[in-house]
């Protein structure tokens, strides 16, 4: 089953506000949200996700560090957007192309239009895998 969907975010209402998006504008995507950093960790580590999106600045556990662990734990660098409210200069440099699948700015409306084709390409992979159940 493709379009699992990992939000982590220690601002609750930002990833209710995200994870009811993604519910109706992709219903084929399903979303486990993750408000605590150090659970998130247990997520990673038990998880089929699709696509992890890590908050780049919380209390305890940064989202680079998250990242850091999702790699080590297997999951696929281009499978992890990194998500935050600063400019997307000093995002790249935090997080050099490369690094993981996006840097994004949370807020801005150009950057929501990549997220947009993120889910949208998850979702056309998650419907060509219900219509081939044996497909992997």
């Amino acid at each position: 089953m493709m379009g699992n969907i990992l939000l982590i975010d220690d601002d609750p209402a930002f990833t209710r506000l995200l994870s009811d998006y993604i519910a109706e504008h992709f219903p084929r995507l399903t979303v486990d949200v993750c408000n605590n950093p150090l659970e998130a960790l247990s997520y990673i580590r038990r998880s089929p996700y699709d696509l992890l999106l890590i908050d780049f600045e919380m209390p305890t556990l940064d989202g680079r560090k998250l990242m850091s662990f999702a790699v080590q734990a297997g999951i696929n660098k281009n499978r992890i957007v990194i998500l935050s409210s600063r400019d997307a200069d000093f995002l790249h440099a935090q997080c050099p192309m490369g690094s993981c699948l996006a840097v994004l700015n949370k807020f801005e409306v150009r950057q929501k239009a990549v997220l947009d084709m993120i889910f949208n390409s998850l979702s056309e992979k998650a419907a060509q895998g219900a219509a081939t159940p044996a497909a992997e």
